[in-house]
């Protein structure tokens, strides 16, 4: 950190504090919400926590908060074998505080969680930390 090359260490170690209670908060809120999730895609790397959303333009290898959140059990989608574009940006985003819309079409429809991940999978996304039901054998 150039911070400790020119000798300010009190600053930096202030800043490596707050950096880390910032992402602690952000891990803990993604193991507390029910629709928290990581979504990775050619753009980059997405930590979607309801009304926050935390962004890197690495992939999910090389962008530790969500990596970390992930190894923890949050939702993982990896959306970079989908091809259809269009389809996927016509898709509803994943409702912020939970709740669902009750006619899930036109502007700002939201739908939850796990009926997103179903279709977006259709689309070819690989999940990982699937929150969807497994059903009984």
């Amino acid at each position: 950190m150039k911070l400790r090359r020119t000798g300010q260490t009190g600053q930096a170690q202030r800043l490596e504090r707050e950096t880390v209670l910032r992402d602690l908060g952000y891990l803990r809120q993604a193991a507390a919400l029910p629709h928290a999730h990581a979504i990775c895609g050619e753009g980059g790397t997405f930590l979607h926590l309801g009304w926050t959303t935390v962004s890197t333009f690495a992939p999910i290898e090389r962008f530790p908060l969500a990596a970390l959140a992930v190894a923890c059990g949050t939702p993982f989608i990896d959306i970079r074998p989908v091809t259809d574009v269009i389809a996927f940006a016509n898709l509803p985003r994943v409702a912020r505080d939970g709740s669902v819309d009750p006619e899930p079409w036109g502007p700002g429809r939201s739908v939850s969680l796990t009926t997103y991940i179903d279709m977006v999978e259709a689309l070819g996304a690989r999940i990982a930390n699937d929150p969807r039901p497994r059903p009984s054998i």
